[in-house]
């Protein structure tokens, strides 16, 4: 089974690629810039040919939340015009399409965890650019999984776990929202999922349940809780730890609103495919414990979940 996920330096994309190691009969294809270019349509559709996908994962995304409220017409081209074109390169190759969105297309204020059914009604650009791209991918053609997560870290790329060991070494106090709940999910997870709804996909020739999916960490936490579990774990591993101050989202006002609820029900997933992700705690000690032990990806200076602490 060959895989096909656009972007190569993402969490998603780099998990799978990692995930694919030793997998027997899985063969992992990143594609990224120049060859594949979201915002240049026709790269898409030759670099997806090219590759020759037995499935694509739709992955590459623009996820700059805060400076999407000044880039709308970039996060639209690449989130929403550039999701439809990998999706539509995938129907005319005659493949199903797998493709990532989020939480960010709710606005947060329902009282329980979201189901796929439930109204969307994202609060700022890029929840409306990744709904636009939803639209987009169910638009292109029937075989098609749209999977929503939340709050995805990893050993790579640029993260919230990667950003308190870094704020750890240098601070005795961090400042973290408190007001915010959502599910902790880890991208090698997220990767796991993709590979079992994969292996589906190829096996079963008559498979129709494709649509929308949720797809998150089991179990849920406050941003600030989130940051203790990170430091508590890193200072039993002998790696750097502050104290963790609950502040509310008030407080701390950034450009781009975030939802106050992330949750996501991932039971849909479950029965449909036969797998639960494990506890968020788990998959967290597991990233923390590879980033102190040196194995993974160096941090990346920068972060882009900035906007939970202070």
């Amino acid at each position: 089974m060959r895989l096909v996920v656009t972007g190569r330096d993402g969490q998603v994309a780099a998990s799978l690629l990692e995930a694919g190691h030793g997998n027997a009969g899985v063969e992992i294809v990143a594609i990224g810039r120049p060859e594949l270019d979201l915002t240049r349509p026709q790269t898409v559709i030759d670099a997806i040919a090219v590759a020759k996908p037995d499935i694509v994962v739709s992955a590459a995304a623009y996820t700059a939340v805060d400076q999407a409220e000044d880039e709308p017409d970039l996060a639209f081209a690449v989130n929403a015009t550039g999701a439809g074109k990998v999706a539509g390169a995938a129907a005319r190759l005659g493949v199903p399409v797998i493709h990532l969105s989020t939480d960010y297309v709710f606005d947060g204020s329902a009282p329980d965890a979201y189901v796929e059914a439930d109204a969307t009604a994202p609060l700022g650009v890029y929840g409306a650019s990744k709904l636009a791209g939803e639209q987009a991918v169910a638009a292109a053609g029937p075989r098609h999984m749209i999977l929503r997560t939340a709050w995805v870290y990893s050993p790579f790329g640029r993260n919230f776990v990667k950003t308190m060991l870094r704020l750890a070494a240098d601070r005795d106090e961090i400042s973290v929202v408190a007001d915010q709940w959502g599910n902790p999910t880890c991208a090698l997870d997220i990767a796991d999922a993709i590979l079992h709804a994969a292996a589906t996909l190829r096996r079963d020739k008559s498979f129709t349940a494709f649509g929308i999916y949720h797809l998150a960490g089991s179990g849920e936490i406050s941003w600030s809780g989130f940051a203790r579990h990170i430091l508590d774990t890193s200072r039993k591993l002998g790696g750097p730890y502050a104290r963790v101050r609950d502040i509310a989202a008030k407080d701390y006002p950034t450009k781009a609103r975030r939802p106050a609820n992330s949750r996501l029900s991932s039971a849909k997933f479950a029965s449909t495919f036969g797998w639960n992700a494990p506890d968020w705690r788990q998959s967290t000690e597991a990233v923390v414990g590879q980033l102190l032990s040196g194995k993974a990806r160096p941090d990346d200076r920068a972060s882009l979940s900035t906007a939970h602490i202070r």
